[in-house]
């Protein structure tokens, strides 16, 4: 089995999905794991693909190549990774936090959650409201390491939050009914 990393992003616009797993599907290769997402009018994705061994990557990358020229994408790149790159770690705990939009939020939480081995599996933030002042909204999926629990990720959470003057919400993804 071989592993690739994939990204992709450009002017948003249909059938992008459908052109590019259409090259992967050509060539055998299985989409283990993928996040898409429309970010300021442009469309990005994020892949992690599963292949035989007796996939050509250049072959792929070739092809890949001419989906970009088609969809008239700004980059599409593919790189080999381990299997060990490959794993997905299972988020434990969703974090939710907001208040007055301003520079540095981002950078203290995350920064905060690497300090103590907190491994971020998905974030999204959102300017929300369309008021002089709108909030900026922080959610994030984490996977804690063994040795932290739930109530230490708030304990040490709710200082960050204090000091960037956000509300904030910690909540163990067992608690929350998807």
């Amino acid at each position: 089995m071989a592993f690739f990393a994939l990204s992709a992003i450009g002017r948003d616009r249909p059938g992008i999905v459908a052109e590019v797993t259409g090259t992967l599907l050509r060539h055998g290769v299985n989409l283990a794991d993928s996040q898409m997402a429309i970010l300021g009018g442009h469309f990005a994705m994020m892949l992690v693909l599963e292949s035989s061994e007796a996939t050509d990557p250049e072959a792929l990358r070739a092809d890949l190549e001419r989906s970009r020229v088609k969809l008239e994408l700004e980059a599409v790149s593919l790189s080999p990774i381990d299997a060990a790159q490959a794993r997905i770690d299972e988020p434990s705990h969703v974090i939710t936090l907001y208040g007055a939009d301003h520079p540095g939020i981002v950078n203290s939480v995350t920064a905060a959650l690497a300090e103590r081995g907190v491994n971020i599996t998905d974030l999204d933030t959102h300017l929300v409201g369309e008021d002089t002042e709108p909030t900026y909204m922080m959610i994030l999926e984490v996977a804690l390491p063994e040795d932290l629990s739930g109530n230490d990720l708030e304990v040490f959470l709710r200082e960050v939050a204090r000091e960037q003057r956000l509300e904030l919400s910690v909540r163990s993804l067992d608690q929350i009914a998807l």
